[in-house]
Formats: structure tokens, sequence, C-alpha cells
């Protein structure tokens, strides 16, 4: 089920009915009902892989109240590597092991040796990676003893598959969501109408934006040899927004969701096309992830508090690990590598801590901030391709075509006759984050008005939006992740 669809907008009628209606306060009755369905929402996806999920629910549940119970650090060291092996066991399993397979086959028949690669062809768990990522941080924090190991089986289970998170995220900690799940919700008002604001304006960025984007961005790639520099350089701009308005648009409708269920959910992305440096980018997007490498990752290998040499392997390991992440393939691995570049020379100087706050100026940056803001977007935009691209051959061809000048008008521009009005909801996107980048999402910024009809005038526009430029349905990018 889409977030975008009938069918979800019905499902969740009836979740928020029942959940406040017979839930009424009652903790034991809210939290089973929540985790009922989200077991049927992930169910809905592929009922097989519900086993999964159940079974790396428990692995986490009891690894982390025999850590609690050991009575011997060996033992308590122990009981965290079971549970770190099984659950990376279990993802490299079903995400990498055809990929390895087959490029160790590969390496060696360059090297003369005739191999036949052992492939598993199983088919992705959706979610694998974010459940994944959220029992290993909860069994981390146990054992670190931040927050103690949780008797409460359906809270724990809550926790790790509460359905707006579950399949593409944010990626929550234990220790800012368990609390939640340990107390009855009452009803607020005022965040449940900033929820349904959130929730609409991540709709807008997914529908209207995204979805149109794809349109262009997949015309583009799906034969990048067939069109010149001005085709490639619109088709990576198309996507480079694409992800944006998908990811963050899901996000936001996960977190509107939850604020609509009395749940905070940690904020995933801080208006990233708006930094003025590439460190500065990765603190904003996908922050929940960002966030989890560094505490999870780069804090233990040493962090900041080692030499310079030692801090450089930490940041080349931790956008490694990212890009291998993202996808079993060579394409994503050269995208941390390429953003982990990117991060060299701010590294080095030692301004990789700069701009910590938002952009200066109410209506426009300065002409410094503009600049840099301006270069991080190109930036960003150039890995993207790796990211987007299918091969590195694919890749390679895109870039090539993007610095070549001759044939620069190639293509056959009918198949982009939506580029005007795309461009155009892209430009009010960018316009709303702008003005309300000082809030959690844009649509904040409405708090300022305190004429009702013009709040609601916006509101009926964004809806209109939603039913007369809708583009082909597609599906979140960070599903396949």
């Amino acid at each position: 089920m889409l977030f975008q669809t009938s069918t979800f907008a019905l499902f969740f009628i009836v979740v928020f009915a029942v959940y406040w209606g017979w839930g009424k306060g009652i903790r034991m009755r809210q939290n089973g009902w929540l985790l009922l369905v989200s077991y049927f929402f992930y169910g809905c996806w592929d009922w097989r892989f519900l086993g999964l999920l159940a079974f790396s629910t428990l692995l986490d549940y009891f690894s982390a109240i025999r850590i609690e119970q050991a009575t011997s650090d060996r033992r308590r060291f122990q009981w965290l590597w079971i549970s770190i092996v099984i659950n990376l066991g279990l993802l490299g399993a079903f995400k990498y092991f055809d990929f390895f397979s087959t490029s160790f086959s590969q390496l060696m028949a360059k090297m003369g040796f005739e191999s036949h690669p052992l492939l598993l062809h199983w088919i992705l768990p959706i979610g694998i990676s974010f459940y994944t990522f959220h029992g290993l941080s909860y069994v981390v924090d146990v054992y670190y003893k931040r927050i103690q190991a949780d008797r409460n089986l359906i809270d724990y289970s809550l926790f790790v598959s509460f359905f707006p998170l579950l399949v593409a995220g944010p990626i929550e900690r234990a220790t800012h969501l368990l609390p939640q799940l340990k107390k009855p919700r009452i009803f607020n008002r005022v965040a449940a109408t900033d929820g349904m604001r959130q929730l609409l304006w991540g709709l807008f960025k997914k529908v209207v934006v995204a979805d149109n984007c794809a349109l262009i961005a997949n015309a583009v790639f799906e034969s990048p040899g067939e069109w010149g520099g001005a085709g490639l350089w619109l088709g990576v701009f198309c996507f480079t927004i694409q992800i944006y308005g998908d990811f963050s648009g899901y996000s936001d409708m996960a977190i509107g969701l939850a604020r609509l269920l009395g749940i905070d959910l940690i904020r995933n992305f801080r208006f990233p096309y708006f930094s003025r440096s590439i460190a500065e980018f990765w603190r904003r997007w996908h922050v929940s992830l960002s966030s989890w490498f560094r505490d999870y990752l780069y804090i233990p290998l040493g962090g900041n508090k080692v030499g310079m040499a030692a801090q450089v392997r930490n940041t080349w390991i931790i956008f490694l690990i990212s890009g291998l992440w993202h996808g079993a393939n060579w394409t994503f691995i050269c995208w941390g590598a390429l953003n982990a570049l990117y991060f060299m020379p701010i590294l080095l100087a030692g301004k990789n801590r700069m701009f910590l706050d938002d952009v200066h100026g109410r209506w426009l940056p300065s002409v410094n901030d503009a600049l840099r803001i301006a270069f991080t977007f190109v930036q960003v935009m150039l890995a993207w391709v790796l990211f987007r691209s299918e091969s590195l051959t694919e890749a390679m061809q895109v870039y090539s075509g993007m610095f070549n000048p001759s044939d620069w008008l190639k293509g056959d521009f009918s198949l982009l006759l939506g580029v005007p009005k795309t461009l155009l909801m892209v430009c009010l996107m960018l316009l709303a984050e702008w003005f309300g980048r000082r809030g959690t999402h844009a649509l904040q910024l409405l708090d300022g008005i305190r004429f009702a009809p013009m709040r609601w005038s916006v509101y009926y526009l964004i809806l209109l939006a939603l039913v007369w430029f809708d583009g082909v349905q597609q599906q979140f990018i960070y599903f396949q992740f």
C-alpha cells in the first residue's frame, strides 16, 4: 500500500478511528492495535517475509535481555555479537550475496580462471535495511547501557515494525521512540493539525513534483546515448529533484501520519539543497541514516578524537559503507567514494563543522551563500548520476555527454512536453521550502498567517495540484533499499 493511494487512505482511516476510539488512551490497546495493523501493512507487500520480520524482532529482543542479564563483560560482548552477526548475515544473504559472488567470479575470469558464481536469486524483503538498523541500534544501546532492555514484547515489536517508518524510515532510535510507546497517547489537536499539514506537503512533493520529474529523468536515463548535453543536464537535474521530493516526501508523510497517532518521529531532512558545503549537505540529507553511521560506526572508530590520517580513513569507511547500504551495485559504492572525495578538502582544512545554522537572509541569501549553495548543488547533481545509473558504463556515458559541447541539443524533446509544468512545480516547492526553512517542514510557515481563509486557500491549492498535476504513479525510490 503506497501512502498516496486511496487504498492506504481507507486503511489509515480505519486505523485512526479504532486507535482513538477503542484505544481511548489505554496504552496496551493502542500498542496492540498498532502492532497488528503494522504486520498487516507489511504483509500486504509480501506476506512471506512476515516471519523474517518476526525473527529479527525476537532475535534482538532476547539478545538485549541476555546482554542485561549477563554476569560478565565477556558474556555481554558475546550476546552483542550474536545479534550483530545474525542481523548482518541475513541482510548480507538477501541483499549482497549474489552481488559479491558475481563480482568475485568476474575478477577470477579477468585473471584467467574459469568460475561459475553461486547465486541465491533471493527476493529482497522490502524495508530490511531499515528494520535491521532499528534492531542493531537498540541492542548496541542496551550494551552501552543507554537504555534498559525492554521486557514488553508488544512494545518492542511495535518499535521495530511501526508501519509509517517500517519500509523506508526514518531509522528510529529506541532511546527516542520506545519511551513514547511506554505512555498512553492522548489526542492533541495542535499536533494532529501540524501532522496533517506535513502529510499534505509530503504528498505534494511526491505526487506533484517527484512523480512528474521521474517521467523526464526516466526518459533520459533509459537511453542516455540518444541525448546531447542539454537533455542530459535536464535529466540529471530532474532526478536530483525527484529523489529529494520522493524520499523527503515519504519522510514527511511518515512523520505526519505518526503525529496523527500521537507519536513523534525523528526528523529526516533539513532542506538539504540549501546547503553551503557537502559536509552540511550530509548533516541535512537522510539525517537518521547519517547520524546512525556517525553514532554507531564513525565515533566507535575514533571519530574526530584521532589523528587526521585516522579521520580520513574513518570518513572513507563511512561513505563506502553508506554507498553499499543503498544497494548491491558498484555504482552505489562509487557514489559513496565520490562523496568521500568531495568531503576530503573540507576535512583536511578543518572546515567540516562550518555552517551548522540555517542560511541567513529572509528573502535572498548573500552572494557568497548563493554561490556556495549553487556549487554544492552541482556537486550533488553529479554524484546522483552514479546513484541513478544501472551500471558504471551507463554513468560514464552520461558524464561524457554532459560535458561534450557537440550535439548539445541532440534528442527527441517531444518526449519532454511536461517540462514547463514540472519546472513550475519544482520552483513552487523550492520557494515554499526556502521561506519555511526555519521550521521542520515548509507548511509550518502558515503558522504566521492569522487570516484563516488565506491558510485554507493554500491547502485547497495543494489539493487541486494533487488532482490536476499528478504524474504517473511511481514506486518510492527508497523501497528498494
